[in-house]
């Protein structure tokens, strides 16, 4: 997904994440806001995935918006 489109429609995105992986905190995606790479790296963290097991995640993610 575009990063422009990403931070455009940031607070309803991060209402979706937070019903996907519930283990993100506000905090969490108030400074990810739109940055896609700490994202990633919270959700690895959060969730011990991979950095492959987070791209399919984002991916399936913004394949259903």
């Amino acid at each position: 997904m575009n990063e422009d489109i990403i931070k455009g429609k940031w607070k309803q995105l991060a209402g979706r994440m937070k019903e996907r992986w519930g283990k993100l905190t506000d905090d969490d995606l108030s400074v990810a806001e739109g940055h896609s790479d700490y994202l990633a790296g919270k959700l690895q963290e959060r969730y011990g995935w991979t950095k492959e097991k987070v791209q399919d995640e984002l991916r399936d993610f913004s394949d259903r918006l």
